[in-house]
């Protein structure tokens, strides 16, 4: 199960990113007296959720991503406790009440459904040497929307490690945060995911994405410069899980497929090879399918790197156009994209003033982005809500984000 934070929220306007930081704050302190009895001592957090602009599937694969943080995610309120107890709860997920665990009984439990997330985090502390002493009460509030893939899990796991370096003193940093967290949904909640979500979290800065390279994690801030343009997040709200998709099949799939090419040439991943080496190599490769996958990988870290050049050489038309051929990749060569998100994605293009457009995340469900300027941003929303409705039976939401930093104290 995949940690949703429950809101969708409408409308257009800023307020979609859900209530301000400072009335959150209240709100969630508020809440967490009621629930636990005692607000007083207890400090308010901030993690952000991710969008991914395009390099998708890319960071298992030892390619490159280009994510950005954004100014949604999950707020957690904590209290130290002088017992080893923990007790969690989510105002998402409130007809759920209080649940509770203990640091000696850290275990994965299909019936302790979100709380395996901070759960799984305080584990994987441990396991890094970072013994956490005591227990502690946590209430959390997301306000990313519901089952969008804009890594609400990412953000909970970052949010609770940042949440345990600053009660227990652990000398980690962000980006141990973002490792720690990838540590613990790979080997605590059993999804086989790269480093890009946490890292996103972890290390956003405000204005810019993360140009990473997940094979030895170096990385540059580049700025988003969208003139007269903005990110638009359209939602799918279908329903989705990453350990129940075929997230782990395509893995092993690329992983598989790169063992065989091995045998012929000497790689390390994906990311070692250009377009050209790819279709020189790729007889290798004994089944058509994991060839498909294993060129989406390759050609999805090439579109990835030229991206990030257009972006430097303010040519956002070229990045747009490199969006619209990551989507069809990720459909026809890695198929996981589905009807929806292809419908949110097709019925985009067909915009007026529609520079790129994606799916991003895991896909199988989940979000969208695309880049929309400011005069089409109305006709984009009515236009693709419509044809989405019409078409799937349900509506879809829609988000005009904003790029923010990473995690830290609400003050």
């Amino acid at each position: 199960m995949a940690w949703n934070a429950g809101i969708c929220l409408a409308g257009r306007q800023a307020e979609r990113n859900g209530v301000m930081a400072e009335n959150m704050k209240e709100t969630v302190l508020k809440k967490f007296g009621e629930v636990f009895g005692d607000a007083e001592g207890a400090k308010v957090y901030f993690a952000p959720g991710r969008v991914n602009m395009i390099g998708e599937h890319t960071d298992y694969n030892g390619g490159h991503v280009f994510p950005c943080a954004l100014t949604i995610g999950t707020y957690g309120v904590a209290k130290k406790r002088e017992d080893n107890k923990l007790r969690f709860y989510s105002m998402n997920f409130g007809h759920l009440g209080v649940m509770e665990s203990s640091l000696e009984d850290l275990k994965m439990e299909k019936e302790a459904g979100w709380t395996n997330y901070p759960k799984g985090v305080i584990w994987a502390f441990g396991k890094k040497g970072y013994e956490v002493p005591s227990g502690m009460d946590l209430l959390l509030n997301g306000n990313i929307p519901n089952g969008s893939g804009l890594s609400s899990s990412a953000s909970v796991e970052v949010l609770t490690g940042y949440i345990l370096r600053d009660l227990f003193g652990f000398d980690v940093s962000n980006q141990d945060l973002a490792l720690i967290g990838q540590y613990s949904e790979n080997n605590f909640n059993g999804v086989n995911c790269g480093i890009m979500d946490q890292f996103a979290s972890a290390m956003g800065k405000k204005g810019h994405a993360i140009f990473l390279d997940t094979a030895d994690l170096s990385f540059e801030y580049a700025p988003i410069k969208l003139e007269n343009a903005k990110i638009v997040i359209s939602c799918s709200n279908k329903k989705r899980g990453l350990a129940d998709s075929k997230y782990n099949e395509r893995r092993s799939e690329c992983e598989t497929a790169l063992a065989e090419v091995q045998e012929v040439v000497g790689i390390n991943n994906w990311g070692d090879l250009t377009e050209e080496q790819f279709e020189q190599y790729k007889s290798a490769i004994k089944d058509e399918v994991r060839a498909k996958r294993a060129k989406h990988a390759v050609y999805e870290n090439q579109r990835t790197i030229k991206a990030v050049e257009a972006l430097k050489n303010n040519d956002v038309e070229l990045f747009g156009k490199l969006m619209n051929e990551s989507h069809i990749s990720l459909q026809y060569d890695y198929e996981v994209t589905g009807v929806e998100l292809d419908t949110l994605v097709e019925e985009a293009w067909k915009v007026d003033g529609v520079i790129g457009s994606r799916m991003t995340g895991a896909g199988f469900g989940g979000c969208t982005v695309s880049i929309v300027k400011d005069d089409a941003i109305d006709a984009f929303i009515e236009q693709v809500g419509r044809a989405y409705k019409e078409k799937i039976g349900y509506a879809a939401d829609f988000y005009v984000v904003e790029i923010g930093d990473g995690p830290s104290v609400v003050e």
